[in-house]
């Protein structure tokens, strides 16, 4: 379904997934801020996925 650890959660994962992010790639032209306003994902998933982006070198778009 997406390449998103588990550890973000349930919810969080579905929920990325019906607005269209199910790749690290997508996250990258999104800002968390906006990310946070998605029902279902909260600080903590938007940690974990920063931390995996960075990883890869990659971040979210800009505010």
């Amino acid at each position: 379904m997406t390449e998103f650890p588990r550890t973000i959660g349930n919810v969080a994962t579905r929920q990325l997934a019906a607005h269209g992010y199910t790749t690290f790639d997508s996250l990258t032209k999104v800002s968390a801020k906006e990310l946070l306003k998605i029902h279902g994902v909260g600080p903590k998933a938007i940690r974990i996925l920063g931390e995996e982006l960075a990883a890869q070198g990659k971040t979210y778009a800009a505010d």
